[in-house]
């Protein structure tokens, strides 16, 4: 749910399908090109960059030139951090290949990286959640930020306080890192220093507020929401929170200032809406949502203005896709998809072309 999963990562289980291990990821073929539906018409030159197994959470570097992303492969029955080339070459295992991690990024001001990880907690994945009542999202106690080289190298805990550290991302230029975390008893989003000083509560609101992310400028964050409105919903969430565990229903989008002010509702889908984040220009939002299916099992990628009119449909390959990011200048998407999928369960990293 991203995972950002753990960060929350849905699809067609009730959110669940990326949980489940598979094939891992193998080098990419000379021709990654990919044929698109015709109502694509924001997106071109598609280009497939992992092949096989499950991907996720792929972000620029902050120059635009490197991803960084989590996946399923060599026998990691969890995900684990790598780092690659936009032609999908040179990927590298960051992470410590324990445990399980969600949630990476570059640096943009010195050669690091973030991401969250249990491996301190053991090096075998940490238990699943019941699920017996439908879809959940374990909120592991042992996830916490760290940060280390881009080589893995020079690994550093930051936070030390609460439970649930995790679904973090650097400010544009590397002074802040906005994290979501279970420490004042509910999910909320915080800020902090690079080195994990001056933590700071944004949000306040009763439910779960996660997946942030910086605009490029700066200036916003992007987040998603769950905020119970029903008496059953609110005690729902309580009882599963004791549990360390969340079951995301639907989410809706929210955006404000960097300081945590002038908080703004985008959309009202009443779907699983989600992994929101601003266009350079500031006036746009890419997100995932299963808007529009019935049956809530197809997630396609979305654009809508921060005041929350002009939604539009970006992808229509009928499958998943999720985990948009702009480039720096927005010239460029990644995002991932089930497009091409040679297995069940399979989950690529693809790179287009973004057509204003």
């Amino acid at each position: 749910m991203k995972k950002r999963e753990h960060s929350i990562v849905p699809l067609l289980l009730s959110f669940g399908l990326l949980l489940v291990p598979c094939a891992a990821g193998s080098s990419p073929p000379t021709d990654t090109a990919v044929a698109q539906p015709a109502q694509e018409r924001h997106l071109a030159n598609i280009q497939q960059l992992t092949f096989g197994g499950q991907n996720a959470e792929a972000y620029f570097s902050h120059d635009g030139t490197k991803l960084i992303f989590q996946s399923k492969r060599g026998g990691n029955g969890c995900d684990q951090i790598y780092t690659m080339d936009l032609n999908g070459q040179s990927v590298q295992m960051v992470s410590t290949g324990h445990g399980a991690t969600t949630c990476s990024f570059f640096s943009p001001n010195q050669p690091r990286l973030l991401f969250s990880s249990t491996h301190e907690a053991g090096e075998a994945c940490p238990p699943k959640p019941d699920r017996s009542r439908g879809y959940a999202w374990a909120l592991h106690p042992s996830y916490n930020v760290y940060t280390a080289d881009l080589d893995g190298g020079n690994l550093k805990r930051i936070t030390h306080d609460g439970a649930y550290n995790a679904e973090g991302a650097y400010s544009p230029d590397g002074k802040k890192i906005v994290f979501t975390s279970h420490r004042d008893n509910d999910l909320d989003i915080y800020t902090m220093n690079s080195d994990g000083s001056n933590v700071t509560r944004l949000t306040t609101a009763y439910g779960y507020d996660g997946g942030p992310f910086f605009s490029w400028s700066g200036n916003y964050i992007a987040f998603r929401s769950f905020h119970p409105k029903t008496k059953a919903e609110h005690e729902s969430y309580r009882q599963d929170l004791a549990n360390n565990v969340f079951r995301p229903t639907w989410l809706e989008l929210f955006v404000m200032k960097a300081d945590g002010s002038e908080k703004r509702q985008v959309t009202d889908l009443g779907a699983a809406t989600f992994s929101p984040f601003l266009h350079p220009n500031d006036t746009q939002i890419i997100f995932s949502s299963n808007h529009g299916d019935p049956k809530g099992r197809t997630f396609a990628l979305f654009v809508i203005n921060v005041d929350g009119s002009g939604l539009e449909q970006v992808t229509f390959e009928g499958g998943f896709a999720s985990f948009p990011m702009f480039s720096p200048d927005g010239s460029k998407l990644v995002f991932v998809s089930s497009r091409n999928a040679k297995e069940r369960h399979e989950f690529n990293v693809f790179l287009a072309d973004w057509v204003p």
